[in-house]
């Protein structure tokens, strides 16, 4: 199991790598638009915070769950 902490290592440097490289691209077309209207951008800068949102959501959803059940056995076994 040793073997793949540098494996899994280097598939999230490559990820990472891969990933900055699209943020420039998107940037370039983003001001460029921005010259002509800056429809794009706001259309843009909405899917950021809309995919913002989602882990939030999702990690305080399993967040509540897991409080909820804990409120729950702590109030049977009290009993």
């Amino acid at each position: 199991m040793k073997f793949l902490k540098p494996i899994f290592f280097f598939i999230l440097v490559f990820i990472s790598i891969y990933g900055f490289g699209q943020c420039a691209m998107c940037k370039a077309v983003v001001e460029s638009e921005m010259e002509s209207g800056g429809a794009l951008a706001k259309g843009i800068n909405n899917g950021i915070i809309y995919l913002m949102f989602i882990p939030y959501i999702l990690i305080g959803g399993v967040g509540y769950f897991i409080y909820r059940h804990y409120q729950k056995n702590k109030t049977s076994s009290s009993q």
